[in-house]
């Protein structure tokens, strides 16, 4: 099983942008769909984006929609999102999550789904 570490969280300003990155460390990271979460004071976890582990498939919630994006690259075993346009809304911890999966097209939507998780990275959007 895979380790997850984010990181690249801040405080930022409405309409900046940041981008996250979640290492992988392990033996196998190629057969992991790959998602990000995050949480808000109060609130549950909620889906943000996904990455199938083959096919340059992804994932959006409609609220970041058009404004994140996310991407991998195999040969680092990290995932990044990268995050334009943000809004005092954005604000949460964002945690990296993966699954292992046989299927190459699977892309994560809830968190449940998720078999390893990062410790989270606090984002904070505030004039």
């Amino acid at each position: 099983q895979v380790q997850l570490v984010e990181s690249g969280g801040g405080l930022v300003q409405p309409g900046d942008s940041l981008r996250l990155s979640c290492a992988a460390s392990g033996r196998t990271f190629n057969n992991y769909a790959m998602g990000w979460f995050r949480q808000a004071p109060g609130k549950e976890r909620e889906f943000v984006a996904s990455s199938s582990w083959a096919g340059g498939l992804t994932h959006y919630a409609d609220s970041v929609k058009g404004r994140f994006t996310i991407s991998r690259d195999s040969s680092k075993k990290t995932v990044y999102l990268r995050m334009n346009s943000l809004k005092p809304e954005d604000t949460a911890v964002y945690y990296c999550a993966g699954k292992t999966t046989g299927s190459a097209y699977f892309l994560l939507r809830e968190a449940w789904e998720s078999d390893t998780w990062g410790q989270g990275t606090q984002v904070t959007v505030s004039s």
